[in-house]
Protein backbone atom coordinates (compact mmCIF):
# COMPACT_ATOMS: atom_id res chain seq x y z
CA UNK A 1 0.00 0.00 0.00
CA UNK A 2 1.05 3.06 -0.81
CA UNK A 3 2.29 6.38 1.48
CA UNK A 4 -0.08 9.01 0.88
CA UNK A 5 2.54 11.32 0.80
CA UNK A 6 4.65 9.62 -1.83
CA UNK A 7 1.55 8.60 -4.43
CA UNK A 8 4.57 7.37 -6.93
CA UNK A 9 4.72 4.21 -5.01
CA UNK A 10 1.93 2.89 -7.09
CA UNK A 11 3.51 3.06 -10.37
CA UNK A 12 7.72 2.49 -9.27
CA UNK A 13 9.95 0.96 -6.82
CA UNK A 14 11.56 4.40 -5.83
CA UNK A 15 15.08 2.82 -4.08
CA UNK A 16 16.91 6.11 -4.98
CA UNK A 17 17.22 8.18 -2.05
CA UNK A 18 20.65 8.63 -1.84
CA UNK A 19 20.96 10.58 -5.26
CA UNK A 20 17.51 12.28 -6.11
CA UNK A 21 14.60 12.04 -3.70
CA UNK A 22 10.94 12.16 -4.94
CA UNK A 23 9.07 15.24 -3.67
CA UNK A 24 6.08 14.35 -0.84
CA UNK A 25 2.56 15.55 -2.11
CA UNK A 26 2.68 18.19 0.88
CA UNK A 27 5.54 19.94 -1.50
CA UNK A 28 4.42 19.59 -4.39
CA UNK A 29 1.44 21.43 -3.25
CA UNK A 30 3.59 23.97 -1.88
CA UNK A 31 4.66 24.65 -5.18
CA UNK A 32 1.74 24.92 -6.80
CA UNK A 33 0.44 27.25 -3.90
CA UNK A 34 3.52 29.57 -4.28
CA UNK A 35 3.67 29.75 -8.27
CA UNK A 36 -0.46 30.44 -8.20
CA UNK A 37 0.20 33.18 -5.44
CA UNK A 38 3.49 34.94 -7.42
CA UNK A 39 1.19 34.80 -10.83
CA UNK A 40 -1.40 36.65 -9.41
CA UNK A 41 -0.28 38.96 -7.01
CA UNK A 42 3.64 39.38 -7.71
CA UNK A 43 5.72 40.09 -4.99
CA UNK A 44 2.53 41.56 -3.26
CA UNK A 45 2.95 38.50 -0.40
CA UNK A 46 6.78 39.07 0.20
CA UNK A 47 6.74 39.35 3.93
CA UNK A 48 5.05 36.39 4.69
CA UNK A 49 7.93 34.45 1.67
CA UNK A 50 10.43 36.21 4.40
CA UNK A 51 8.70 34.50 7.49
CA UNK A 52 9.01 31.06 5.14
CA UNK A 53 12.60 31.88 5.11
CA UNK A 54 12.65 32.50 9.29
CA UNK A 55 10.76 28.90 9.42
CA UNK A 56 12.46 26.98 7.29
CA UNK A 57 15.89 28.07 8.89
CA UNK A 58 13.91 27.12 12.48
CA UNK A 59 13.18 23.52 10.84
CA UNK A 60 17.35 22.79 9.51
CA UNK A 61 18.26 24.00 13.56
CA UNK A 62 15.81 21.25 14.46
CA UNK A 63 16.99 18.72 12.11
CA UNK A 64 20.58 19.21 12.79
CA UNK A 65 20.46 20.68 16.99
CA UNK A 66 22.25 23.33 16.02
CA UNK A 67 22.57 25.95 19.07
CA UNK A 68 20.93 28.74 17.10
CA UNK A 69 18.96 29.58 13.96
CA UNK A 70 22.16 32.40 13.78
CA UNK A 71 24.28 29.02 12.84
CA UNK A 72 22.47 28.25 9.92
CA UNK A 73 23.03 29.79 6.08
CA UNK A 74 20.97 28.87 3.22
CA UNK A 75 23.20 27.91 0.35
CA UNK A 76 23.22 26.61 -2.90
CA UNK A 77 24.37 23.02 -2.29
CA UNK A 78 27.20 21.28 -0.76
CA UNK A 79 29.91 22.25 -3.27
CA UNK A 80 29.49 25.45 -2.82
CA UNK A 81 29.66 25.14 1.02
CA UNK A 82 32.79 23.27 0.90
CA UNK A 83 34.12 25.78 -1.26
CA UNK A 84 33.36 28.51 1.26
CA UNK A 85 35.69 26.73 3.91
CA UNK A 86 38.27 25.65 0.97
CA UNK A 87 38.82 29.21 0.19
CA UNK A 88 37.60 30.82 3.68
CA UNK A 89 40.37 29.39 5.74
CA UNK A 90 43.77 31.28 5.26
CA UNK A 91 46.76 28.10 4.27
CA UNK A 92 50.12 27.64 5.04
CA UNK A 93 52.39 26.19 2.62
CA UNK A 94 52.84 22.96 4.50
CA UNK A 95 49.45 22.57 5.47
CA UNK A 96 47.68 19.56 4.91
CA UNK A 97 43.96 18.39 4.64
CA UNK A 98 42.93 14.57 5.98
CA UNK A 99 39.83 12.61 4.67
CA UNK A 100 39.16 9.44 2.83
CA UNK A 101 39.68 7.88 -0.41
CA UNK A 102 35.58 7.04 -0.52
CA UNK A 103 34.75 10.50 -0.98
CA UNK A 104 32.01 11.94 -3.40
CA UNK A 105 34.22 14.51 -5.65
CA UNK A 106 32.41 17.26 -4.55
CA UNK A 107 34.12 16.30 -0.91
CA UNK A 108 37.28 15.76 -2.64
CA UNK A 109 37.81 18.31 -5.53
CA UNK A 110 37.88 21.90 -3.62
CA UNK A 111 40.28 20.25 -1.11
CA UNK A 112 42.53 18.72 -4.08
CA UNK A 113 42.23 22.14 -5.53
CA UNK A 114 44.30 24.28 -2.91
CA UNK A 115 47.38 21.78 -3.99
CA UNK A 116 48.93 25.38 -6.20
CA UNK A 117 48.86 27.00 -2.11
CA UNK A 118 51.06 24.39 -0.96
CA UNK A 119 48.51 22.18 0.64
CA UNK A 120 48.27 18.49 0.88
CA UNK A 121 45.21 16.63 0.57
CA UNK A 122 45.82 13.45 2.75
CA UNK A 123 43.01 10.29 1.55
CA UNK A 124 43.23 7.27 4.15
CA UNK A 125 42.00 3.97 3.09
CA UNK A 126 39.03 3.34 5.71
CA UNK A 127 39.29 -0.36 4.77
CA UNK A 128 42.78 -0.70 5.84
CA UNK A 129 42.35 -0.52 9.55
CA UNK A 130 40.14 -2.43 11.68
CA UNK A 131 38.41 1.11 12.93
CA UNK A 132 37.79 3.76 9.70
CA UNK A 133 37.85 6.61 12.03
CA UNK A 134 41.51 5.40 13.27
CA UNK A 135 42.55 5.03 9.59
CA UNK A 136 41.46 8.89 9.46
CA UNK A 137 43.36 9.27 12.35
CA UNK A 138 46.65 7.72 11.41
CA UNK A 139 47.13 10.15 8.79
CA UNK A 140 46.87 13.48 10.84
CA UNK A 141 50.47 15.07 11.76
CA UNK A 142 51.28 18.58 13.19
CA UNK A 143 50.90 19.96 9.88
CA UNK A 144 46.98 19.19 9.72
CA UNK A 145 44.28 21.81 9.83
CA UNK A 146 41.22 20.26 8.91
CA UNK A 147 39.61 16.85 8.47
CA UNK A 148 37.08 16.66 6.62
CA UNK A 149 34.62 13.48 6.23
CA UNK A 150 30.93 12.46 4.81
CA UNK A 151 29.06 11.09 7.97
CA UNK A 152 27.97 8.44 5.50
CA UNK A 153 30.08 7.03 2.70
CA UNK A 154 27.64 7.65 -0.48
CA UNK A 155 28.73 4.05 -2.43
CA UNK A 156 29.53 1.94 0.33
CA UNK A 157 27.10 3.17 2.92
CA UNK A 158 29.92 3.34 5.57
CA UNK A 159 28.56 5.23 8.13
CA UNK A 160 31.11 7.16 10.64
CA UNK A 161 31.57 7.61 14.07
CA UNK A 162 31.36 11.51 14.00
CA UNK A 163 31.32 11.81 18.22
CA UNK A 164 34.59 9.94 18.52
CA UNK A 165 35.97 11.84 15.29
CA UNK A 166 34.99 15.08 16.81
CA UNK A 167 36.63 14.87 20.20
CA UNK A 168 39.56 13.75 18.41
CA UNK A 169 39.76 16.89 16.51
CA UNK A 170 38.52 18.86 19.44
CA UNK A 171 41.68 17.13 21.15
CA UNK A 172 44.17 17.74 18.53
CA UNK A 173 43.09 20.88 17.90
CA UNK A 174 41.82 20.17 13.98
CA UNK A 175 38.54 21.41 12.15
CA UNK A 176 36.31 19.31 11.74
CA UNK A 177 33.78 19.33 8.90
CA UNK A 178 31.22 17.26 7.71
CA UNK A 179 29.44 16.36 4.70
CA UNK A 180 26.38 15.01 5.89
CA UNK A 181 24.18 14.95 2.44
CA UNK A 182 23.35 11.46 3.54
CA UNK A 183 22.38 11.29 7.05
CA UNK A 184 20.18 14.24 7.38
CA UNK A 185 16.64 12.92 6.76
CA UNK A 186 17.70 9.57 6.94
CA UNK A 187 19.56 8.98 10.27
CA UNK A 188 19.46 11.41 13.73
CA UNK A 189 22.16 14.29 13.72
CA UNK A 190 23.61 16.45 15.86
CA UNK A 191 26.31 19.14 15.02
CA UNK A 192 26.64 19.63 19.01
CA UNK A 193 27.69 16.07 19.65
CA UNK A 194 29.92 16.17 17.22
CA UNK A 195 31.91 19.36 18.32
CA UNK A 196 31.70 19.71 14.11
CA UNK A 197 32.82 23.53 13.08
CA UNK A 198 31.45 22.82 9.59
CA UNK A 199 28.50 20.98 8.04
CA UNK A 200 26.86 21.15 4.77
CA UNK A 201 24.23 18.97 2.63
CA UNK A 202 21.79 20.19 0.02
CA UNK A 203 18.40 18.98 0.79
CA UNK A 204 17.70 16.88 -2.94
CA UNK A 205 18.42 13.36 -1.59
CA UNK A 206 17.21 12.04 1.61
CA UNK A 207 15.46 15.50 2.86
CA UNK A 208 13.26 15.21 -0.30
CA UNK A 209 14.21 18.94 -0.79
CA UNK A 210 14.78 20.46 -4.62
CA UNK A 211 17.84 20.55 -5.61
CA UNK A 212 19.90 24.11 -6.14
CA UNK A 213 19.30 24.71 -1.97
CA UNK A 214 20.95 23.33 0.70
CA UNK A 215 22.43 23.81 4.42
CA UNK A 216 25.72 25.34 5.93
CA UNK A 217 26.24 25.20 9.70
CA UNK A 218 29.09 27.29 10.93
CA UNK A 219 29.89 27.35 14.80
CA UNK A 220 30.14 30.97 15.50
CA UNK A 221 34.33 30.55 16.69
CA UNK A 222 34.65 28.41 13.36
CA UNK A 223 32.67 31.05 11.28
CA UNK A 224 34.88 33.66 12.89
CA UNK A 225 37.74 31.98 10.60
CA UNK A 226 36.30 32.03 7.20
CA UNK A 227 36.79 34.95 4.95
CA UNK A 228 34.18 36.15 2.29
CA UNK A 229 35.02 34.54 -0.86
CA UNK A 230 31.25 35.96 -2.37
CA UNK A 231 30.10 39.74 -1.86
CA UNK A 232 26.43 41.28 -2.40
CA UNK A 233 23.10 42.85 -0.90
CA UNK A 234 22.12 40.23 0.90
CA UNK A 235 25.37 39.43 3.28
CA UNK A 236 25.31 42.75 4.91
CA UNK A 237 24.38 43.41 8.11
CA UNK A 238 21.16 46.07 7.23
CA UNK A 239 20.39 44.43 3.77
CA UNK A 240 17.20 46.73 3.81
CA UNK A 241 19.11 50.17 4.32
CA UNK A 242 20.15 50.12 0.55
CA UNK A 243 22.22 53.33 0.83
CA UNK A 244 24.48 51.23 3.45
CA UNK A 245 27.67 53.32 3.32
CA UNK A 246 30.05 52.31 5.19
CA UNK A 247 28.58 48.48 5.14
CA UNK A 248 29.09 46.14 7.56
CA UNK A 249 29.17 42.14 7.13
CA UNK A 250 26.36 40.16 8.57
CA UNK A 251 27.27 39.08 12.14
CA UNK A 252 25.38 35.19 11.57
CA UNK A 253 25.67 32.73 8.83
CA UNK A 254 23.53 34.84 6.55
CA UNK A 255 27.02 36.47 5.71
CA UNK A 256 27.06 32.81 3.18
CA UNK A 257 23.98 34.43 1.91
CA UNK A 258 25.47 37.11 -0.72
CA UNK A 259 22.06 37.80 -2.73
CA UNK A 260 18.21 37.27 -3.37
CA UNK A 261 17.16 33.59 -1.82
CA UNK A 262 15.56 30.91 -3.57
CA UNK A 263 11.86 31.79 -2.11
CA UNK A 264 10.50 28.91 -4.36
CA UNK A 265 13.13 26.19 -3.22
CA UNK A 266 12.25 27.09 0.08
CA UNK A 267 8.69 26.96 -0.05
CA UNK A 268 8.99 23.31 -1.36
CA UNK A 269 11.56 22.14 0.88
CA UNK A 270 10.37 23.67 3.84
CA UNK A 271 7.21 21.74 3.70
CA UNK A 272 9.42 18.52 3.16
CA UNK A 273 11.30 18.99 6.28
CA UNK A 274 7.84 19.53 7.67
CA UNK A 275 6.98 16.03 6.94
CA UNK A 276 10.21 14.85 8.82
CA UNK A 277 9.62 17.00 11.92
CA UNK A 278 5.80 15.68 12.04
CA UNK A 279 7.15 12.15 11.86
CA UNK A 280 10.01 12.67 13.94
CA UNK A 281 13.64 11.40 13.07
CA UNK A 282 14.35 8.78 15.96
CA UNK A 283 10.95 7.11 14.07
CA UNK A 284 12.58 7.92 10.49
CA UNK A 285 15.75 6.54 11.38
CA UNK A 286 14.11 3.88 12.70
CA UNK A 287 12.38 2.40 9.55
CA UNK A 288 15.17 3.41 7.10
CA UNK A 289 17.32 1.38 9.00
CA UNK A 290 14.74 -1.96 9.34
CA UNK A 291 14.42 -1.31 5.40
CA UNK A 292 17.97 -1.10 4.67
CA UNK A 293 18.58 -4.74 7.04
CA UNK A 294 15.79 -6.73 5.40
CA UNK A 295 17.30 -5.82 1.58
CA UNK A 296 20.53 -7.21 3.50
CA UNK A 297 19.14 -9.85 4.55
CA UNK A 298 17.20 -10.91 1.47
CA UNK A 299 20.45 -9.70 -0.79
CA UNK A 300 22.79 -12.26 1.76
CA UNK A 301 19.97 -15.08 1.63
CA UNK A 302 20.28 -15.42 -1.75
CA UNK A 303 22.31 -17.81 -3.86
CA UNK A 304 23.06 -15.17 -6.59
CA UNK A 305 23.73 -12.22 -4.66
CA UNK A 306 26.62 -10.33 -2.80
CA UNK A 307 25.96 -7.79 -0.09
CA UNK A 308 28.86 -5.36 -0.42
CA UNK A 309 27.62 -3.26 1.99
CA UNK A 310 29.87 -4.12 5.77
CA UNK A 311 27.05 -5.08 8.46
CA UNK A 312 29.44 -5.95 11.34
CA UNK A 313 29.60 -1.94 11.77
CA UNK A 314 28.15 -1.03 14.57
CA UNK A 315 26.51 2.87 12.50
CA UNK A 316 24.08 1.70 10.20
CA UNK A 317 22.92 3.93 6.93
CA UNK A 318 20.34 3.28 4.48
CA UNK A 319 22.52 3.06 1.94
CA UNK A 320 22.83 -0.98 0.79
CA UNK A 321 25.37 -2.08 -2.03
CA UNK A 322 25.21 -5.47 -4.25
CA UNK A 323 26.33 -7.43 -6.75
CA UNK A 324 25.14 -10.28 -8.95
CA UNK A 325 27.89 -13.43 -9.12
CA UNK A 326 26.68 -14.02 -12.78
CA UNK A 327 25.45 -10.64 -13.97
CA UNK A 328 27.51 -7.72 -14.99
CA UNK A 329 26.64 -4.37 -13.08
CA UNK A 330 25.49 -2.35 -16.07
CA UNK A 331 23.52 -4.97 -17.37
CA UNK A 332 21.43 -6.00 -13.86
CA UNK A 333 21.19 -1.72 -13.97
CA UNK A 334 19.65 -1.78 -16.90
CA UNK A 335 17.15 -4.58 -16.30
CA UNK A 336 15.97 -2.82 -12.61
CA UNK A 337 15.48 0.62 -14.32
CA UNK A 338 13.31 -1.28 -17.14
CA UNK A 339 11.48 -2.88 -14.93
CA UNK A 340 10.60 0.79 -12.75
CA UNK A 341 12.96 -0.21 -10.13
CA UNK A 342 14.59 3.18 -9.54
CA UNK A 343 18.41 2.75 -7.95
CA UNK A 344 22.22 3.99 -8.63
CA UNK A 345 25.18 2.28 -10.21
CA UNK A 346 27.85 2.72 -7.64
CA UNK A 347 30.70 1.94 -5.82
CA UNK A 348 31.04 -1.42 -7.76
CA UNK A 349 27.71 -2.34 -7.67
CA UNK A 350 23.97 -1.87 -7.30
CA UNK A 351 22.97 0.64 -4.72
CA UNK A 352 19.48 0.65 -2.99
CA UNK A 353 18.31 3.10 -0.73
CA UNK A 354 15.11 3.17 0.76
CA UNK A 355 13.58 5.75 2.46
CA UNK A 356 11.03 5.31 5.66
CA UNK A 357 7.68 4.95 3.84
CA UNK A 358 8.82 1.80 1.53
CA UNK A 359 6.96 -1.15 2.33
CA UNK A 360 8.29 -4.50 2.85
CA UNK A 361 6.09 -5.64 -0.09
CA UNK A 362 7.86 -3.04 -2.69
CA UNK A 363 11.38 -4.12 -1.38
CA UNK A 364 10.40 -8.03 -1.96
CA UNK A 365 9.33 -7.17 -5.73
CA UNK A 366 12.48 -5.47 -5.85
CA UNK A 367 14.31 -8.88 -5.07
CA UNK A 368 12.29 -10.50 -7.37
CA UNK A 369 12.98 -8.48 -10.12
CA UNK A 370 16.61 -8.80 -9.47
CA UNK A 371 15.78 -12.59 -10.08
CA UNK A 372 13.97 -12.12 -13.23
CA UNK A 373 17.11 -10.92 -14.96
CA UNK A 374 18.87 -12.86 -17.50
CA UNK A 375 22.35 -13.39 -17.95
Amino acid sequence: MSHPEFPLTNQLIYLNHAAVAPWPKRTSEAVKAFAEQNTTYGSHYYLDWLKKQTEIRQQLKSLLNAPSVDDIALVKNTSEALSFVAYGLNWSKGDNIVSSNEEFPSNRIPWESLADQGVELKQADLLSHSSPEEALFALVDSNTRLLTISSIQFASGLRLDLEKIGRFCKDNDILFCIDAIQSLGAVEFDVQAYQADFVMADGHKWMFGPEGLGVFYTNPESRKKLKLTQYGWHMMANIHNYENKPWEIHPTAKRFECGSPNMLGIHAWSASLSLLLEIGMKNIQSEVLKNAAYLMDKIEAHPNLDCLTDRKTKLKSGIVLFKHHHIDNNTLYKHLQNNAVVCALRGGGIRFSAHFYHSIDELDKAITIIEQAKQ
